[in-house]
């Protein structure tokens, strides 16, 4: 058995995410590895036909209860449990990726005729979900700005979920969740938020309101860019089943064999988020003093639109950075292929830095791109840049070239 999240519910997280999923020492010698093994099956056996039907009876109820080997078992719960602990929950849910979990989340929560409100910063696939697998399956979504007066003008009699991602996609805009938490209850909706950026780590939206937290634990997580990976986690008891039944419905499954490398990176989560922010902040400072930068996205950053929200409701920062510059199609393309440090790739959350152009038609369906771009923005691009474990020093130097070139 994992050693029980009871036993460290006094201790910072950092402590507690060196011990949790710990390997169990042997009963009779005393002795036993570190680290807990991945513990891969497909068949579940049970001692005799009344633990088997203990233990269907106990799935029955929503328990963590394996009959099968999709659910899994020390390895997965281990996880399950780590993620509780970073997020404030009392059970989580894995899928094989953030947009997996996404789905689960959404599905569990939305039935035939019925309608969310979806603030216009979140993930782009989002929208895709919409457009394809719950639009034919009759609910409906509206993606609005994040602001009282518009998801009040948005509401309608058959709307069920509010579905938030605090910092947003792309441009990373901090969203007032203790307050749009608390509009959406007062209407009887369910509040979802894609809380990848934080990772339980640095932000927590069940303390802040919300309902359901989703994590693609793909990105800070598992850490080293070598795994998939989602989860969606709760502490309402009533979702609890819902998001179970709609588990177990959809065969959602997740390898031993990435549980086990996920564990192993969030062993080093705050280390490398720390370390991450620090040079992220090092690289906007150069950045600020640029002539070709026209706008920094970053909440820790004193100069963001965000900036007070992230001081009252984060704990933290990351690598992840948005840059608009003044440069055309081809000077932006130019600047990327010359960069040596940054690939190019959509993750983040790695060890390493990477760099993206955001695509201009993403830009225009985020109503914040609208209220804080002037016109010198808006001759320009967006670059997506996550800052890694590389020295700053050489990843300027990287950029000074690039922009250079």
């Amino acid at each position: 058995m994992t050693s029980s999240s009871s036993e460290h519910a006094t201790d910072r997280i950092d402590t507690r995410l060196q011990h949790i999923g710990q390997a169990p020492l042997d009963p009779i010698t005393g002795a036993g590895p570190v680290a807990l093994p991945s513990m891969r099956t497909s068949t579940v056996r049970f001692a005799s036909m009344d633990v088997l039907d203990r233990t269907q009876a106990a799935k029955q109820r929503g328990e963590r209860a394996p009959t099968y080997g999709r659910v899994g078992l020390q390895t997965h719960a281990a996880l399950e449990d780590l993620l509780c602990q970073l997020e404030g929950g009392q059970r989580a849910f894995l899928a094989p990726s953030g947009m997996a979990a996404i789905s689960m989340a959404l599905m569990a929560c939305l039935s035939q005729g019925e309608h969310a409100l979806v603030v216009d910063c979140v993930y782009g696939p989002v929208r895709y979900l919409h457009q394809t697998i719950l639009s034919r399956m009759g609910i409906s979504m509206d993606f609005v700005a994040p602001s009282l007066d518009r998801l009040q003008a948005a509401l309608r009699p058959e709307t069920r979920v509010l579905y938030l991602e605090s910092p947003g996609s792309l441009l990373l805009e901090m969203l007032d969740l203790p307050a749009l938490s608390q509009w959406a209850h007062q209407h009887n909706l369910t509040v979802i938020v894609n809380n990848t950026w934080g990772s339980g780590y640095i932000y927590q939206p069940l303390a802040l309101g919300a309902d359901i937290s989703v994590v693609a634990g793909t990105k800070y997580i598992g850490g080293h860019s070598d795994l998939m990976l989602g989860a969606a986690i709760t502490q309402d008891a009533a979702l609890v089943h819902k998001l179970h039944e709609t588990h177990y419905a959809l065969g959602s499954t997740v390898s031993a064999d990435d549980a086990w490398l996920a564990i192993r990176g969030a062993r080093t989560l705050g280390l490398r988020m720390r370390t991450c922010a620090e040079h992220a902040m090092v690289v906007c400072q150069w950045l600020a003093r640029q002539p070709q930068v026209s706008h920094l996205f970053f909440p820790a950053w004193p100069g963001d639109h965000g900036h007070a929200l992230w001081q009252r409701d984060a704990t933290g920062s990351n690598g992840l950075l948005s840059v608009a510059v003044d440069f055309t199609e081809p000077q932006v393309r130019q600047v990327i292929d010359s960069l040596r440090l940054f690939g190019i790739g959509y993750s983040w959350g790695g060890y390493e830095s990477l760099v993206t152009q955001v695509e201009p038609s993403a830009l225009a369906s985020h109503s914040y791109w609208a209220r804080v771009a002037d016109e010198r923005m808006k001759t320009g691009t967006v670059l997506r840049l996550h800052i890694g474990l590389e020295d700053p020093a050489d990843l300027i130097a990287d950029l000074r070239q690039a922009f250079a070139a």
